[in-house]
This record gives C-alpha cells, sequence and structure tokens, in this order.
C-alpha cells in the first residue's frame, strides 16, 4: 500500500519545466519585465507545478507584475489551423495597482490570483486552448470575481515586455512559450466584443487612455459609446 501511494505522488505534477528551463524562464521574465523579489509558491500540484511570480513596482512601472511559472510545461491541444503559429504552450500576467494587497486572503483581494491560476489550468481541465482575444467568464452565474468589482469576464490580449516588444520564449529545448495578458472586463464590454472583436475593443481602451492594469473601478468602455 506504501508504495503505490508513493507511485501515485511520484505521478504528479505529470507537466514540469526542467531545471535548465525554469532557469531561462526566469531570466527572460526578468528581462523583460524586471527584477522580482518574491515568489508565491504551490504547495499541492496535480497537474502542472504552478508558482506566481512577483515583480515590485518601481519609479519608472508603478505597478506590480504578477506572472504565472509552470503552466507552459503542459502543451494546449491547439486547432490543425493554428499549429504553425506555435500557439501549444502559455503564460500569463496581470497588472496590480502597487497598494493592492497581495498577501491578503480576503477574495477582494485574492481574486486576480485565484484568475491567475484558474486561467493557466483551464486548457487542462477543458482539454481546450487559450491565446489572443479568448474569453472566460467569472463565475458559471455571470456574477462578478469579487464584491469589490463588477469584473465578470477576462479576455487575453498579447503580453508587452518593458521594451514593447511582444513575450515570446524559446527555450534551447525547443519550446516556444507565449505570454497573454489577462483583462478583466464588464459584461458589457463582453458583448461588445462578440458583436464587433477583440481588436475592436481593445482599439476602444487605449483611445480613451485605459491602461490594461487592474482598476476595480475603471469606466466601462462599452458604455462610452
Amino acid at each position: 500500500m506504501i508504495n503505490a501511494i508513493r507511485r501515485l505522488i511520484r505521478k504528479y505534477p505529470a507537466y514540469l519545466y526542467s531545471e535548465k528551463e525554469l532557469e531561462e524562464y526566469e531570466k527572460y521574465v526578468e528581462k523583460c519585465l524586471g527584477e522580482y523579489d518574491s515568489v508565491f509558491h504551490e504547495m499541492v500540484s496535480p497537474d502542472i507545478h504552478l508558482d506566481v511570480i512577483l515583480i515590485p513596482e518601481t519609479e519608472e512601472c508603478p505597478y506590480k507584475k504578477l506572472v504565472t511559472m509552470g503552466a507552459g510545461a503542459y502543451k494546449m491541444k491547439v486547432p490543425k489551423e493554428f499549429k504553425k503559429y506555435n500557439l501549444e504552450r502559455a503564460e500569463y500576467v496581470i497588472y496590480l495597482p502597487a497598494d493592492w494587497d497581495i498577501q491578503s486572503s480576503d477574495e477582494k483581494d485574492y481574486w486576480p490570483i485565484r484568475l491567475l491560476k484558474g486561467m493557466a489550468r483551464l486548457p487542462i481541465y477543458c482539454d481546450s486552448w487559450l491565446a489572443y482575444g479568448h474569453t472566460i467568464q467569472a463565475n458559471e452565474d455571470g456574477s462578478p470575481y469579487a464584491d469589490n468589482t463588477k469584473f465578470n469576464n477576462s479576455i487575453l490580449c498579447d503580453a508587452l515586455g518593458q521594451d514593447g516588444e511582444f513575450m515570446h520564449l524559446k527555450m534551447s529545448s525547443g519550446k516556444e512559450i507565449c505570454f497573454y495578458q489577462i483583462v478583466p472586463i464588464y459584461q458589457e464590454e463582453l458583448d461588445y466584443k462578440f458583436n464587433n472583436s477583440a481588436d475592436d475593443l481593445f482599439t476602444r481602451m487605449a483611445e480613451n487612455k485605459l491602461f490594461p492594469m487592474i482598476d476595480v473601478n475603471r469606466e466601462n468602455v462599452a458604455e462610452m459609446i
């Protein structure tokens, strides 16, 4: 019985970066987004080992950056027509205000981290894939992420490094990792995206100078038309 349990424990997590891949990953994240000062380590990992890197605010970038580390070890099932774009592996980024309490376990503070972790595991649980323009609902009943916001969906856009270039890491092992920024949105913005396009929604955000950092009280661009 003990040996069977040990074999079961060794079986998980099933998808991992190698030590060399982790080193390359950390160097790339620091190069693109800045030096990090801490990592939220996952204690129990049933599938991927998913940590979250914290890059603190600076004078140049006055906001916190949270980046998943481990999601890209899983190869998503991308449709054949998109195979040539090397979209099978992904990691995720969220920007938070400098005063956001990321140490709090209160849901009004914790929901962005929960969102990161949920997004990273969704392709595994749903046997699917995620990429630019894909949207994910917060809850089945359409309710918001937490009591302090009316955001009830999220959309993915390509993550940009400090140099303004799209983040895309090609490891020495041959694995290619796409990076996506998670942008929480309102129901009306989701409807606008479906009636138009993801590009149109992002254009409206840019035109109204709504930086995609999480602001629980930001204006709803679909109501500004």
